[in-house]
């Protein structure tokens, strides 16, 4: 049985697609601008190089695809600021392509990757999905958006889609290097360097850590349910940035102090999810610590 995830050669999307080829005939469209090839090395993937804005393409790989996993985004808050008509051109256009192809294609469902930035800088915790968003960023609003098409094609064409909102997903495959890179990746190379954490900001914002083998648990659960709509995809624990870096610090066996930087604009102060409705529709439920992951995901570090 067929099933494609687009952004596959991607953090979140390599993961997904090494565990899919346990189980599923698996392609992988990437045009590589923030994904890589390395990323499939070993995998049994097919691998077809290109771009969710070529429709063609879409179309061609989509065909006879049981379910499409929607990964493929141009991601970060910070990258949206400085750039919010690529931000947007990828993501919705993109967003928008996929799921025209895959309603011309007979798709049986589409699993699409939003985000926890959806709900903004709202002090009420934890986020909830019937809460009303607030997108704080070019990033968040082109998710959101991405959220109402998967809605509207569900009711006028009756395409069955799920939207995941991640909160703050780690692991394996994360690329540190970008400008871009997300926080935890940022920690370890920096520690494992022998350099101290930049922390933006005072460090005690706090975030809902998700292990990366649990959101890819997450999207096959709910491509295999019969659930659709929104779900929010966490491990429903918090930690604020400071203590953060102590314990990858405690894990490595080094200690710094913390430089600290001035706050990224468009990041929010608290993150921390109810995922009740995840658990209740297809079952999920994290089975990962946040020093769990932080464990295997330094491991991979030091030995790639």
């Amino acid at each position: 049985m067929k099933v494609v995830v687009t952004g596959g050669a991607g953090f979140i999307g390599s993961n997904l697609a090494q565990e899919l080829s346990k189980r599923y005939e698996v392609t992988v469209i990437d045009d590589l601008a923030t994904g890589r090839e390395s990323n499939l090395a070993g995998l049994d993937v097919k691998f077809a190089r290109g771009s969710i804005l070529d429709t063609d393409l879409l179309e061609q790989v989509f065909s006879d695809a049981r379910y499409v996993f929607h990964q493929a985004a141009l991601p970060s808050v910070q990258r949206s600021v400085d750039d919010p008509a690529r931000t947007n051109l990828v993501n919705v256009n993109g967003t928008l392509n996929v799921l025209v192809a895959a309603r011309d294609t007979g798709v049986k469902k589409v699993v699409f990757a939003s985000s926890s930035s959806v709900y903004g800088d709202t002090p009420t915790l934890p986020k909830r999905e019937a809460m009303i968003p607030d997108p704080k960023s070019p990033y968040a609003v082109t998710k959101l958006a991405g959220e109402h098409y998967c809605r509207v094609f569900s009711s006028l064409y009756g395409l069955p889609t799920v939207a995941l909102r991640y909160f703050n997903v780690f692991g394996p495959r994360q690329d540190p290097t970008s400008q871009y890179a997300a926080v935890i990746p940022n920690f370890i190379t920096r520690v494992l360097g022998g350099e101290p954490p930049v922390i933006h900001g005072d460090g005690r914002q706090t975030r809902d850590f998700t292990f990366v083998r649990d959101v890819v648990a997450a999207n096959i659960l709910a491509a295999e349910s019969d659930a659709v709509g929104v779900f929010n995809i966490a491990c429903q624990r918090r930690v604020d940035l400071l203590e953060l870096a102590d314990r990858i610090m405690g894990l490595v066996g080094t200690r710094h102090d913390p430089v600290h930087e001035d706050p990224r604009p468009g990041d929010v102060r608290d993150s921390l999810a109810d995922i009740s409705l995840a658990s209740e529709a297809f079952g999920y439920a994290p089975h990962y610590s946040l020093t769990d992951g932080l464990k295997e995901t330094i491991q991979w570090f030091t030995s790639t």
